[in-house]
């Protein structure tokens, strides 16, 4: 597809101020016209980890139904690119509320514009969950990833969490076993496409209130991604889970350190509410940025 006679496409790195930071998302306003090969041929030419598409919108309403997709195939929910969508929205039409029909469900936002003149964005997750990995999810993904079980946190057990997709979150006993991330691609591929996960949580906990992370999504034909908004609110329902949330509820995840695209992702949850709120700013990426979300297969 030839991008130049098609919908306007816009481009914004979510979870940073910097355009050459956070994780980059292709975003389409209106593509009320598009079908399934249009979108995955977009979203493949655009090659960030994935492009949002609004399908159908209530302006007065402020209500937007969204689909999302990677280079590889339809994504039923992405944080970056949903942050990234509710920055370009609030730019266009004002901060304020809105609202996002998904296919995982009606995610609420909150935008507003700040001082520095970028706009911030919070999403309110689907309920999330979170259970134990069972022996053999987690063999296997150590097998792929090259790590060992020494390599784990004890404290932070091996979990399947959903903030919208299904992630496994393991956490590693140190930042440098964590910076050391060197996996084989096409075997975590495997093990994931096995079991129905979007991405890998793999975390540091520095503090209660910081942890690092790293997210490989080969699923979607990317090494890594520098910022995963969807994977922060099943961390969130994770922590919860294990009653191991700051006594605020509120935490901050650094992530895309490693890849020099440094985001910054606040996560807020409480057990009175299953779901989780993420908050992040994105900013318009002007020109062409070579140094795209995640590391290409």
């Amino acid at each position: 597809m030839n991008l130049t006679t098609g919908p306007e496409i816009l481009r914004y790195s979510a979870f940073t101020t910097d355009p050459a930071a956070g994780n980059p998302a292709g975003v389409v306003l209106d593509a009320s016209g598009l079908d399934d090969a249009a979108m995955l041929a977009i979203t493949a030419e655009v090659g960030y980890s994935e492009t949002a598409f609004v399908t159908a919108a209530d302006h007065p309403a402020r209500r937007f139904r969204l689909r999302y997709f990677s280079p590889l195939a339809e994504v039923a929910f992405c944080g970056h690119a949903t942050v990234a969508t509710a920055v370009a929205l609030a730019e266009r039409i004002g901060s304020g509320p809105l609202v996002f029909d998904t296919p995982v469900g009606e995610i609420a936002l909150d935008t507003s514009a700040q001082l520095s003149t970028s706009v911030a964005a919070t999403l309110t997750s689907v309920p999330t969950r979170s259970r134990p990995a069972s022996d053999e999810e987690l063999h296997s993904s150590l097998a792929a990833l090259r790590w060992s079980p020494d390599d784990l946190d004890p404290a932070l057990p091996p979990h399947v969490s959903f903030g919208g997709n299904e992630h496994l979150v393991l956490a590693a006993a140190t930042r440098e076993r964590l910076a050391a991330l060197d996996y084989d691609f096409d075997a975590l591929a495997e093990v994931m496409h096995r079991h129905g996960w979007t991405t890998l949580q793999l975390v540091w906990r520095e503090s209660g209130e910081l942890f690092h992370a790293r997210d490989p999504f080969p699923v979607g034909g990317v090494v890594e991604d520098p910022a995963t908004g969807a994977a922060a609110a099943a961390f969130g329902g994770y922590l919860r889970t294990l009653d191991a949330l700051p006594p605020s509820g509120a935490f901050t995840i650094r992530q895309g350190e490693d890849l020099g695209r440094p985001s910054l992702l606040r996560v807020e949850a409480s057990t009175a509410d299953p779901r989780v709120r993420v908050s992040g700013q994105a900013v318009a990426i002007t020109k062409a940025d070579t140094r795209t979300a995640g590391t290409p297969a």
